[in-house]
């Protein structure tokens, strides 16, 4: 019995050992730029997590994330934001119409390596949020169109 709790005690540690990436929040703001900076231990694991708060559940965003970094490797196939990967171009990965359903936190798994052993490495970033507008605005936005057409043909109508 003792050599199962210790088989299991091992295989869970053994399971959460990327758990000691240097982990963070940042606080989305859908009007402005918002930054961020790795801490240490940088990448510990292979991938550090970043996980975004003040976005609302039920909605679609895009965003663009700009990675400036030294002597470090970006995974572009294994950095995703909640499951998706994104486009990589340069220093920048942008994910398009991700849903959030507000189940799980809102992270973006970095995934990479260092260059150079023993280089000083690091890496900051910029996100950049927009929400996706709903279908519903786009059907607001015809009719306001529509009723200004009419107004347009009324007018153009009493001037002849």
């Amino acid at each position: 019995m003792k050599l199962k709790s210790f088989v299991a005690g091992a295989l869970l540690a053994a399971a959460s050992v990327s758990a000691f990436a240097a982990d963070q929040t940042v606080t989305l703001d859908l009007n402005d730029v918002v930054s961020f900076t790795a801490t240490s231990p940088i990448l510990a694991g292979g991938d550090d997590v970043i996980t975004f708060d003040g976005v609302t559940a039920g909605h679609k965003y895009n965003i663009t994330v700009t990675i400036s970094s030294q002597n470090i490797t970006w995974n572009a196939a294994q950095t995703m934001l909640n499951g998706h990967t994104g486009s990589f171009s340069g220093n920048k990965l942008q994910f398009v119409d991700v849903d959030y359903t507000g189940l799980a936190p809102f992270a973006l798994t970095l995934v990479g390596g260092v260059t150079k052993a023993g280089k000083a490495y690091g890496y900051s970033g910029d996100v950049a949020v927009a929400a996706v507008p709903e279908p519903e605005t786009y059907g607001m936005l015809l009719g306001g169109l529509a009723l200004l057409g009419v107004v347009a043909r009324r007018k153009a109508n009493k001037a002849a």
